[in-house]
């Protein structure tokens, strides 16, 4: 009986399953951002559990052109080989919903933004020069791809991290992109405090994920959001528009 019980429960807990009932997807959410929802799910055939995230792209016309697009991004993100890029196992678009798909590794310990409010006391400069050398070769990878694959929207959210072994890895590559390029509006996709002065003018390469990047250290070492002394997105804009550096920047010059 309770091993009926059980299974009733476990059933109740599927949301749905892929088109070629392969990956399950719980209802319990994992997180969620501004155009994506993970969800905690199961893998049938590698028997694990994994992220399934969704990416609305409810309002956006899409044109045929835009849907070979998607096709082909979504193929190259699950081309994707490399131990520091979080590795997607299947995507897929669901026509009746306009929903993406992705389905992912699961990192037990969440987002680098959570795991460092977590456990404030670590040896700052030891860990954060461990993960920066882990972000880096995963950005060098994608940077060297042919052509160069661009984050577009780094930051501590977007990057996992396994307690038990401290290995970090970069996520949500190419979502930015994706909905970027489905967006007629052209709306500027990013998180503004770490978004680089060429992302707002639309001219840009690969650099915008470095400077990004030093904004992930920065919150790393002193726990604040870059810009977390300013009000809205319009003041953070002309801040980095004008180089006007982060206040939480002052902290680390003033400890050398």
């Amino acid at each position: 009986m309770a091993g009926s019980r059980a299974m009733e429960e476990c059933e109740e807990d599927i949301a749905e399953t892929d088109g070629s009932d392969r990956w399950i997807r719980y209802k319990e959410t994992l997180g969620s951002g501004s155009f994506k929802v993970a969800y905690k799910g199961f893998d049938k055939k590698l028997g694990i559990e994994i992220a399934w995230n969704k990416v609305n792209l409810s309002g956006r016309h899409l044109t045929e052109e835009d849907r070979e697009r998607l096709h082909r991004e979504v193929e190259i993100l699950k081309s994707l080989d490399n131990p520091y890029i979080i590795k997607c196992y299947g995507a897929w678009r669901d026509p009746k919903t306009n929903d993406v798909n992705f389905v992912t590794e699961l990192f037990t310990s969440g987002t680098l933004r959570d795991f460092r409010w977590k456990h404030k006391n670590i040896n700052v400069p030891a860990a954060v020069s461990k993960w920066g050398k882990n972000i880096l070769q995963g950005l060098q990878y994608l940077h060297t791809q042919n052509p160069p694959i661009i984050h577009r929207d780094l930051k501590c959210d977007n990057i996992f991290i396994n307690g038990h072994s401290g290995e970090v890895k970069i996520a949500d590559l190419g979502l930015a992109s994706l909905v970027q390029e489905c967006n007629r509006a052209q709306t500027v996709i990013g998180t503004p405090e770490f978004m680089a002065p060429e992302l707002y003018d639309e001219h840009y390469d690969e650099r915008v994920d470095i400077y990004a990047f030093g904004m992930v250290l920065l919150e790393l070492v002193t726990l604040r959001f870059p810009y977390d002394e300013l009000k809205n997105p319009a003041q953070i804009f002309k801040a980095v528009s004008s180089g006007r550096p982060p206040h939480a920047l002052s902290e680390v010059l003033e400890k050398k």
